[in-house]
């Protein structure tokens, strides 16, 4: 367990979201390194895809217990749990979303902070 003094890096909290995503086999994962970019609300985005309703709510409970258990944090803010379609959890520095294929290509997050560095996570 974290101790209170102690504080999560981004990176590593990156990696805590990205092993509760792979444990319901999310898919399409990436990372978006927003550092470097002004005014960016966040250190990083992690985004994947869920392929229903079920998955992405199976996706959002499994990053919340992975992050719980690794770095002792829940997040900030939650929503998109009435009609998950994106889903989105907020640990302030790491912001995670979660959507549904037709709503992630709708919104194309990838596109809008395209001057972010992308890292692709391969599909298990």
């Amino acid at each position: 367990m974290i101790k209170e003094s102690e504080t999560v890096s981004s990176e590593k909290l990156s990696k805590y979201i990205v092993k509760g995503i792979q444990e319901k086999k999310g898919a399409d994962i990436v990372i978006l390194n927003l550092k470097d970019i002004g005014n960016a609300i966040a250190d990083h985005f992690v985004i994947c895809t869920g392929a229903s309703d079920t998955q992405v709510d199976a996706i959002s409970e499994s990053v919340e217990k992975e992050v719980l258990k690794g770095a002792d944090e829940k997040p900030w803010h939650r929503e998109g749990f009435q009609n998950k379609e994106w889903i989105l959890l907020d640990y302030v520095n790491v912001v995670v979303h979660i959507f549904k294929n037709n709503v992630r290509s709708f919104y194309g997050l990838e596109e809008l902070w395209g001057d972010a560095a992308i890292t692709r996570v391969e599909d298990q």
